[in-house]
């Protein structure tokens, strides 16, 4: 692949990234009931809104989780691997491209998960205002995934319960995200 094609793929990864860690951060906050005043909150709100209320009407929630925005981020992940694959001259399989492009938007929940994880358990370690948006957003939606084993992971003043969460995401991303994503791209291009 050309250096030309490489930067473009760069920006089309961006760019549909950006679109689908938006649709994420939504389907997040409003599963782990985030504060809607929150600015943060209301950031994600004005720009998921307008792409997400025409879904929502077709597709409702289900209990707390917008399967609007699942649909949309899964539609958009799917873009952006048929993008991707036109870019580079390949005419992937329908069911390949669906397969790769859930396999994708699971790696990049995981990924995302572990990053706020780490950068939650990261912000422990400091003094910080406890109310700042950002770190209100972040706990509510690392706090149902920290719930189990909170408090039961520590050694002196160390709890080692953050370590143990990013473990178990790693090994799911390794586990259950890379061999469903190797069986999309066999099927996209077998197709």
């Amino acid at each position: 692949m050309s250096y030309l094609l490489n930067a473009l793929g760069l920006l089309i990864e961006l760019a549909f990234n950006a679109a689908v860690t938006l649709l994420l951060l939504r389907v997040l906050a409003e599963a782990c009931r985030a504060d809607f005043h929150n600015p943060l909150s209301q950031f994600v709100y004005r720009y998921t809104n307008p792409v997400l209320a025409p879904v929502r009407r077709v597709i409702p929630n289900w209990r707390r989780i917008n399967l609007a925005g699942l649909l949309l981020a899964w539609l958009a992940m799917a873009l952006k691997r048929w993008v991707l694959f036109a870019v580079m001259g390949v005419m992937p399989g329908l069911v390949g491209l669906l397969v790769l492009s859930l396999a994708e938007l699971l790696d990049f929940a995981l990924m995302f998960y572990l990053i706020l994880v780490f950068a939650w358990s990261l912000l422990s370690m400091f003094a910080v205002d406890q109310r700042h948006p950002v770190l209100r957003l972040l706990d509510a939606i690392v706090a149902p995934l920290m719930r189990p084993l909170r408090g039961r992971m520590v050694v002196g003043m160390i709890d080692f319960s953050p370590m143990a969460v990013m473990i178990a995401l790693l090994l799911a991303r390794m586990l259950i995200a890379a061999p469903l994503m190797d069986l999309g791209t066999r099927l996209a291009l077998a197709g």
